[in-house]
């Protein structure tokens, strides 16, 4: 909720309907490459883990306080230990971004990717 919790525009009221936001927002801009959001919990009613272009959903799978986190973390050693392709995950947690940093990982604010998006 990192990047949906940055701006108090009521997502609290619609916690679906705010990830649904994100994604779309993401799937409709250009990167260049490949995008993973990494949601809290277990998915939501007509949201659905999986690819919508180059961006991709998954969920946590649990609801402790780090478990979107140690997925994030997850993912990176799993692509580092493959490629040495640049990395930038969007946060504004500051365990994460040290867990991050040790992974020599490019950190950004939640609302500089928003102001990307546009959304």
């Amino acid at each position: 909720m990192n990047v949906i919790g940055c701006v108090p525009d009521g997502w609290w009221r619609d916690r679906a309907g705010a990830l649904r936001g994100l994604v779309d927002a993401a799937a409709a801009h250009d990167f260049g490459d490949w995008v993973v959001i990494v949601a809290d919990g277990f998915p939501v009613a007509d949201l659905a883990a999986g690819t919508r272009g180059e961006v991709e959903l998954r969920y946590a799978g649990r609801r402790d306080p780090d478990a979107a986190d140690d997925v994030i973390v997850e993912l990176v050693s799993e692509v580092r230990a493959d490629d040495d392709e640049r990395l930038r995950v969007v946060t504004s947690d500051r365990g994460l971004r040290a867990r991050l940093t040790a992974l020599d990982v490019e950190v950004v604010g939640p609302r500089s990717f928003r102001a990307e998006l546009g959304w």
